[in-house]
């Protein structure tokens, strides 16, 4: 079992996964950004200049406090729905998705092989030389070609 636990290491797939998980978490970081910072703006001033991110729904509120925001209302200890922050967490998955998606199009684009050229040339059927697909005899043993 430790001999086949190092040759996994060893050949790279550990370095591998290490290296997806770090620019993943990065990745990930990046979107949240992204998404808190510049795509809810843009939808909260669409929807009437709301914030989604203080959205939800006061379940108990045992201590009666006044709860403005889903910040007093956690410091409250009151059980809170907060479909807010789900929108947020949605609308990264969705831009996460899709930009996983146009990377792994565009892998897999590089990937496929390229279309065979076509041929300009053919075999003679006598010397089995190759000549042009246009010529009426054959260069080397100048045998009649069918064009």
């Amino acid at each position: 079992m430790l001999k086949d636990f190092r040759e996994f290491a060893v050949k790279g797939n550990v370095i591998d996964l290490a290296v997806a998980v770090i620019i993943g978490a990065a990745f990930g970081k990046i979107v949240t950004s992204f998404v808190e910072d510049i795509i809810m703006p843009l939808v909260g001033l669409l929807t009437g200049k709301v914030n989604f991110v203080d959205k939800f729904i006061v379940l108990s509120n045992p201590h009666g406090a006044t709860l403005d925001s889903l910040v007093d209302a956690k410091k409250a200890g009151a059980a809170v729905i907060a479909y807010g922050n789900f929108i947020n967490v949605m609308i990264n998955f969705v831009i996460i998705a899709f930009v996983v998606f146009l990377m792994v199009k565009q892998i897999n684009r590089l990937k496929r092989e390229p279309t065979p050229a076509t041929p300009n040339t053919k075999e003679c059927p006598f010397c089995i030389s190759p000549i042009a697909l246009t010529a009426t005899r054959c260069p080397h043993c100048t045998s009649e070609q069918a064009v």
